[in-house]
């Protein structure tokens, strides 16, 4: 298994929006992502704070996507 670098967010909703997913609203700093076969998950935004491990494969199991097609949206 393949380690990740660490990200914020931002830059994590910007490699789903290459998979497809669109930002369907945001609720505070908690942006809902929705993909059109119906897969969705929520995204922390916090100013300069990055996204734990644990977290971002909680985001990435939502998502169906494995470390490896993230790693190649990055």
């Amino acid at each position: 298994m393949s380690k990740l670098p660490s990200l914020t967010g931002r830059e994590i909703i910007v490699a789903l929006n290459k998979a497809g997913f669109e930002v369907a609203r945001i609720r505070g700093s908690h942006h809902f992502l929705i993909h059109n076969d119906g897969r969705r998950t929520v995204v922390p935004v916090h100013s300069g704070e990055t996204i734990g491990v644990g977290l971002l494969s909680q985001i990435l199991r939502d998502c169906q996507i494995t470390r490896e097609e993230f790693r190649d949206l990055l």
